[in-house]
């Protein structure tokens, strides 16, 4: 009876266990590649941003995120006031700001003329 308990009971002490370092070389190798793929190139992407952000000066075309285009005509610390037609300023926050006019446009016509052409 108790050599019948002792083959249901899987082999004891004496069977050796896989693991240590070999277990969590597929999750490091993971975490590498979703750093190298996503995280860094995000974290570029943002210090970019606030480069940009830093940079502006009057009489810089841009766009917001909203889809708004205008010429800078003044600058706070937390706002840019936007000319977006003659006579018309409208502010808009610094973090709504999505990048210059012209980079914008270029791109943006770019991909329309390779989809309808």
């Amino acid at each position: 009876m108790i050599g019948i308990a002792m083959a249901a009971g899987g082999g004891g002490a004496g069977a050796p266990q896989g693991g240590g370092i070999a277990s969590f070389l597929p999750l490091i190798l993971i975490f590498v590649i979703f750093y190298f793929l996503l995280i860094r190139p995000q974290q570029k992407k943002a210090k970019q941003h606030q480069n940009f952000l830093s940079n502006l000066n009057k009489g810089d075309k841009i766009v917001t995120n909203g889809g708004l285009y205008g010429e800078i005509t003044g600058l706070t610390d937390a706002a840019v006031t936007l000319e977006i037609a003659d006579n018309v300023k409208v502010k808009v926050s610094r973090q709504h700001i999505l990048g210059s006019a012209k980079v914008v446009s270029e791109g943006g016509e770019g991909a329309a003329a390779k989809s309808g052409g």
